[in-house]
């Protein structure tokens, strides 16, 4: 169990409870894994290249794995902190349930990143019955933990095709356009391995092909690029330091 009580953070196997301050909070996001969540309290907006999703109290989401976003909590029109609880579906569990069920192989998810559930019943009982770990979560045993997630599996199966796509497309981020993503993803502050994934590449092979397109290395780059962006919103758009 991992606790952050700055944050108020709980982290009990693959389960996510978070609740934040009354005052707007901004934050960078990379997920490796699928994360299905629910919103407790509160208001969240993510910013992707696909736009803006805004979750607020109630609003249940599944978010797409290697995804990038900036999101920023604050409290909900009563007063509300933010407050969410998520359950993270990894690929080896996938994998497993994909073998077990006979699962047949997927052809590459291409829908949102992004997808709202909220109006699913099912859902909001599932998660119901997380919310009481949130104050005991020494009660969340592993075998516990596991049963959940085969259980929210099993309900997002049951609520359309376009899911058992999303949750079976176990291929790896194919080679793209790097000197497009980098232009459209260098404000994320995250470390040059998850870049060169994202890219399709190994660390090497980001690094040279990174030096052949920008002739310089990615740290002094990236460093460059992001001194610039800040000028820009300081001196142009009025934004404090």
């Amino acid at each position: 169990m991992e606790v952050n009580k700055m944050e108020n953070v709980v982290v009990q196997h693959n389960i996510l409870y978070a609740q934040g301050h009354q005052k707007t909070q901004s934050s960078e996001h990379y997920f490796p894994e699928h994360a299905l969540g629910i919103m407790l309290s509160g208001e969240s907006y993510y910013y992707s290249s696909e736009g803006t999703f805004v979750m607020k109290e109630g609003t249940i989401c599944l978010m797409r794995r290697n995804e990038l976003f900036k999101k920023l909590k604050k409290a909900g029109p009563n007063g509300d902190p933010p407050a969410l609880i998520s359950i993270f579906l990894d690929q080896k569990t996938l994998h497993q349930y994909a073998t077990e069920n006979d699962v047949a192989k997927q052809a590459a998810y291409k829908g949102k990143a992004m997808m709202e559930l909220t109006g699913d019943t099912l859902l909001k009982g599932f998660f119901d019955s997380l919310v009481p770990y949130a104050q005991r979560p020494e009660k969340l045993t592993a075998k516990i933990a596991e049963l959940k997630t085969l259980e929210a599996i099993e309900l997002l199966l049951q609520s359309g095709d376009v899911y058992r796509q999303l949750l079976f497309d176990f291929q790896q981020p194919h080679k793209i356009d790097l000197e497009m993503y980098m232009n459209h993803n260098f404000i994320y502050n995250i470390p040059l391995p998850t870049f060169a994934k994202l890219t399709g590449r190994s660390l090497s092979t980001f690094k040279r092909d990174f030096t052949k397109i920008f002739e310089t290395s990615p740290e002094k780059w990236l460093q460059q690029k992001r001194l610039e962006q800040a000028h820009y919103l300081i001196s142009k758009r009025a934004m404090r330091p």
